[in-house]
């Protein structure tokens, strides 16, 4: 495609050189540029891609996109001097690969959590309907049956659009996907057509990256901002924001809610570790999924479903077959009588929301829990998770989570701030999670349930930058196994 065509959409403040000429590929990584590639020089939070510019040009790039230019100009290259690269790339992405979004109806959720579990239960509710659908989560991503694995949330512009692109090639009518603070702040959303928007909720997290609780919310608030009025908006008018996100949308908006009024509305009837009874719109509904956390995340599938023109008699039918993602309140149980549960709650309000469901099930002083924080992250809610998990259960087991660049002690060290002398005296610490793990299912007795929280679906443990092969389940799995 000719540059001058893939720079048409974008607000340019000056070039020099040709941009009539022909560009084969799309990247911003100087080491996996390829020949008549146009390579996008990135200011990010640690490197300055205009510093590799040079390099870029050796391996092949023949046109570049800067926020200023180098000292010395190729005068073999085009140079294309822009504001802001990181918006460039989106839009022009977008318009390399056909704009694809364009051609889907596109529904990007967003909030802290029930993202990925809500993309997923409306990934799913299209495919039982019988449409080819794509999703894009933390968990995994789909191209209709084809999976591919997921290295972020919301995935960079450039690969963003091309698995959108291929959506389209295989005939996919949908497309459900995460849509992450860090992606709206870096504009990797940049030139998307979205049908439309899904807000879940806002609670403490990535304070590490947007310094604060208000800048937190204005990254949310963005998405929903820049929505077209041709789209639709859903937001949880039970959350204290759910108002605030919706103040300067264009697109139509529509509320749901357990607690108050609301356009779509549902009440939790039964509730067990087998599933719950749901009243949805008026009707009663038995799903797989479990806890208050997860009756937003069906209404939230549910409402969105209409929005999308499936009728309520449909969509509730649809509804029944659903079950919730990988790694979110995921239920092992056991012939020992035991259950474990693995779940992703990451956060203070996350963790809450999942151990209050599970004391809504069984009495407090039967819960066992297992739980850590991430290193290289926000500090501050660290012993606010020691302290709900100590509370709320009979025996708290605090333990290592990606500690990254930190020394694990130091993290249970801070977690620790959060205990009392009394819930000190029920809790552990043990550093090494394997070996938490083990003791909390060698502790238990018939009826008791074992919570690992924190990791869910992921696969490993990140120490010192290195990815170790880690799994809650298969560690669960083995050492119940051992017990029987």
């Amino acid at each position: 495609m000719k540059l001058s065509k893939l720079i048409s959409k974008i607000k340019i403040e000056a070039i020099e050189g040709n941009d009539d000429i022909d560009i084969c590929s799309l990247g911003f990584d100087s080491r996996k540029t390829s020949e008549n590639q146009l390579f996008f020089a990135v200011t990010g939070t640690e490197k300055d891609g205009h510093g590799y510019i040079d390099d870029a040009i050796q391996q092949g790039a023949t046109a570049i996109i800067c926020e200023r230019y180098p000292e010395n100009l190729n005068e073999k290259i085009c140079y294309v001097k822009v504001a802001d690269s990181n918006a460039a790339i989106g839009i022009i992405a977008s318009e390399f690969y056909g704009n694809p979004s364009s051609k889907l109806k596109l529904v990007g959720i967003t909030g802290t959590n029930g993202k990925t579990t809500t993309a997923t239960l409306l990934f799913q509710l299209i495919k039982n309907y019988g449409y080819k659908a794509g999703l894009i989560s933390t968990v995994s991503n789909y191209i209709d049956n084809q999976e591919i694995a997921s290295t972020h949330t919301t995935p960079d512009a450039v690969q963003l659009n091309k698995m959108l692109n291929e959506m389209v090639e295989v005939g996919c009518d949908y497309c459900f996907m995460e849509v992450s603070s860090h992606s709206i702040v870096q504009k990797r959303i940049a030139g998307l057509t979205f049908a439309g928007g899904v807000f879940s909720n806002i609670t403490r997290d990535h304070l590490d990256y947007h310094g604060s609780f208000d800048e937190y919310i204005k990254a949310k608030k963005k998405f929903f901002d820049d929505l077209p009025p041709t789209s639709f908006a859903l937001t949880n008018i039970d959350d204290k924001n759910g108002k605030v996100m919706m103040q300067n949308t264009k697109a139509k908006y529509k509320t749901y809610a357990l607690k108050t009024l609301a356009d779509y509305k549902c009440r939790i009837l039964e509730l067990g570790f087998a599933g719950m009874l749901l009243n949805v719109d008026g009707a009663d509904v038995w799903t797989k999924c479990i806890g208050v956390f997860n009756a937003y995340n069906m209404l939230a599938a549910y409402a969105t479903a209409r929005e999308l023109g499936i009728e309520k008699i449909e969509a509730l039918r649809l509804l029944s077959n659903l079950h919730p993602a990988s790694g979110r309140f995921e239920c092992i149980r056991a012939n020992s009588g035991i259950t474990a549960i693995i779940d992703y709650a990451h956060t203070p309000d996350a963790l809450e929301n999942v151990i209050l469901t599970i004391n809504e099930i069984c009495e407090k002083e039967q819960l066992i829990t297992v739980v850590g924080c991430g290193g290289n992250r926000d500090k501050g809610k660290r012993p606010m998770m020691a302290k709900i998990a100590s509370e709320n259960s009979g025996l708290t087991i605090l333990t290592s989570d990606n500690p990254r660049y930190e020394k694990p002690e130091d993290i249970l060290k801070d977690m620790c701030e959060g205990l009392t002398p009394a819930t000190k005296k029920k809790t552990l610490i043990i550093t090494d999670r394997r070996e938490a793990i083990r003791t909390a299912i060698m502790t238990a007795k018939s009826g008791n349930v074992i919570l690992v929280a924190g990791k869910g679906h992921e696969s490993y443990q990140e120490i010192n930058g290195i990815r170790h092969h880690f799994s809650d389940r298969e560690i669960i799995n083995e050492i119940i196994n051992e017990i029987k």
